[in-house]
């Protein structure tokens, strides 16, 4: 039986015990976009919060003005207290310029403004929408800690699916880029790469905090926002106050490599955020010799994963695997200018602020809606792609 500890509290999902938990007193922000809208996957996760009858739900949502009413409707549906924060008006875009805080948009910046709305409760749970085998002990099992004193606390979870191993950013790209750095580094190994370390799937979505950490938080822009909050966690609540939890079986969809959204172009991010995350605790990178570091961790890596597939009777495509390492060490660099929203605590804009914008946007949409009747309700676009 398995329930080895990290530096960091672990928490094993040794039963099927769902451990009481402050729901009551919690805000889950779930961010969607209009992909998700009807999909099986969200109709699980949102069907099952009403049992587990969280204090709020923000949906932060990136959708086109056409979907975005539709899409609220749907949402008002559930029987939840529910906050659709459309992210895409133009009345939150102009606030957001007035105040210098406009710039490129993606998953990380649509969790910011959630979580700015999500301060009023006493603890904040972020996870996503795209999970085919969602469980009511999920917000329980990420909000024990909190309970128990811990300021931050993470899901972990194995991706084994259809006879394979998936998980690959994490597996073939982060994993080997945070041991490439610690085998850089003279001496003993920095503890924000032990920090890094020791979450076992440190890309997951799923996190939840103390609303007072919460509102510590710098949050990246993009695709590096889970790693880019692991850096930020690192930074004000420390192996002391974090904790991870098995989640159990979580099933996702797949991302290809290649495409606009696919895993190539999230290693950049990642990239870039795990560099940042290093370099913020002190940490000088050799950037002249990463990318050859990262490579000889990869192949190490991969000869780990052939032996552990096999072992278990799993399809492993090793040639397949290198050639993403390969794809995945043209992402290393220097991460670049640092785009990062601000901490809510010193942010120039108030939620409050942006809850009216975008509820102004929201109405807006909804009114030309029911006027012109060129929306309907059964509009739906593809199931989005996952993680990886």
């Amino acid at each position: 039986m398995e329930y080895v500890q990290e530096r960091v509290t672990t928490l094993h999902a040794l039963t099927d015990h769902r451990p009481d938990a402050p729901t009551d007193r919690a805000a889950v922000v779930v961010p969607m976009t209009e992909r998700e809208y009807g999909t099986l996957a969200a109709e699980r996760v949102l069907s099952t919060l009403e049992t587990v009858d969280p204090a709020r739900v923000i949906v932060p949502l990136r959708a086109s003005a056409d979907r975005a009413g539709p899409f609220a409707d749907w949402l008002d549906g559930f029987d939840l207290d529910v906050e659709t924060l459309w992210c895409d008006g133009p009345e939150l875009a102009s606030l957001l310029e007035a105040r210098g805080l406009d710039g490129d948009r993606g998953k990380g910046r649509d969790v910011w403004l959630a979580l700015g709305r999500a301060l009023d409760e006493e603890f904040v749970v972020v996870h996503d929408a795209d999970t085919k085998t969602y469980s009511p002990a999920f917000v329980n099992r990420l909000l024990f800690p909190l309970g128990e004193g811990y300021r931050f606390s993470k899901g972990y979870y194995a991706r084994v699916e259809d006879g394979s191993l998936y998980g690959r950013l994490f597996r073939l790209f982060f994993r080997p880029l945070v041991r490439a750095l610690g085998d850089a580094a003279p001496g003993r190994e920095p503890d924000v790469l032990e920090y890094l370390s020791a979450f076992r799937y440190a890309l997951a979505g799923e996190f939840a905090a103390t609303s007072d950490l919460v509102s510590r938080l710098r949050v990246q822009r993009g695709w590096g926002l889970e790693v880019g909050t692991l850096g930020e966690a690192f930074g004000h609540a420390g192996f002391a106050d974090s904790a991870q939890v098995d989640l159990g079986s979580y099933e996702h969809d797949h991302r290809s490599v290649e495409g606009p959204t696919g895993l190539a172009d999230m290693s950049r991010a990642v990239g870039a955020a795990t560099l940042r995350a290093v370099e913020d605790a002190g940490v000088d990178v050799d950037y002249d010799g990463l990318a050859e570091g990262y490579r000889e961790a990869a192949e190490t890596l991969v000869d780990g994963y052939a032996t552990d597939a096999a072992f278990n009777g799993l399809s492993y495509d090793a040639p397949d695997e290198r050639s993403q390492v390969a794809t995945y060490a043209e992402a290393l660099g220097e991460p670049g200018p640092d785009t990062r929203l601000p901490a809510w605590e010193s942010a120039r804009v108030d939620p409050d602020e942006v809850r009216a914008a975008a509820r102004e946007d929201l109405d807006a949409v909804r009114g030309s809606d029911r006027i012109d009747g060129s929306v309907t309700g059964d509009a739906q676009a593809e199931p989005a792609p996952g993680e990886d």
